[in-house]
């Protein structure tokens, strides 16, 4: 019986050519590579929760702290606003 199964997964070329030039310099193969990265992600999951959490109830209360006196609702707009641009960011950053 196996002990692993095989999935295919698609890279951007920048993104593989990366994960090509680690593999070589850490003498390993692609597939160790990602496995580790992989098995990282997962086993941080729920730290970054918690930090985006944090992140989050922070903004609050700076918008809490300006906002006195606004209507919530111009609050809850500006809110969705700022997630979306941060988000967009986000996603523009990675590789």
């Amino acid at each position: 019986m196996r002990t692993r199964k095989l999935i295919t997964v698609s890279l951007p070329p920048p993104l593989l050519k990366i994960t090509e030039q680690v593999a070589e310099e850490e003498n390993r193969t692609k597939s160790e590579l990602v496995r580790e990265a992989l098995r990282f992600y997962v086993e941080t999951r729920d730290i970054r929760r918690m930090a985006s959490r944090e992140r989050l109830f922070a903004l609050i209360d700076q918008v809490q702290g300006r906002a006195k006196g606004t209507p919530s609702r111009q609050v809850r707009k500006l809110v969705h606003e700022a997630i979306a641009t941060a988000r967009t960011r986000t996603r523009r950053s990675r590789p």
